[in-house]
């Protein structure tokens, strides 16, 4: 097992198990009810780490989703999760909420390499 930040449970992507990442809900409340929402809605909790996979996972859920002038186009699961692409929940969100989130998110995953499992917990 590996010993990780605060804030993150542990994993070790040999064995399986799912990293646990606590979102911040309050610095990015719009994105955090989004996924909460999303997941509800029965899209994957779980987010396999699939960097490669990004740009065309991108490409396939914002298809058809035309932009709004204001707003991100927000989608769960995210464009970096193997689950992400067609059929990807999709919300208008606020910019600075959006970005600061997916900043926050890219930067608490960094260490952690393609095909590690992630489960993000709201609290």
């Amino acid at each position: 097992m590996l010993d990780l930040d605060p804030g993150l449970g542990t994993s070790d992507t040999r064995t399986g198990q799912v990293v646990t990442v606590e979102f911040p809900v309050e610095r990015y409340p719009k994105t955090a009810a989004h996924i909460q929402k999303a997941i509800a809605k029965g899209e994957s909790a779980v987010c396999t780490i699939d960097r490669g996979g990004a740009e065309e996972n991108r490409d396939d859920s914002l298809r058809g989703i035309p932009t709004k002038k204001g707003f991100d186009r927000d989608e769960w699961p995210m464009a970096m999760c193997e689950e992400g692409g067609t059929g990807a929940d999709i919300q208008y969100v606020v910019p600075a909420d959006n970005r600061g989130a997916g900043s926050w998110v890219g930067n608490a995953l960094e260490e952690y390499p393609d095909g590690t499992r992630v489960e993000f917990v709201f609290q």
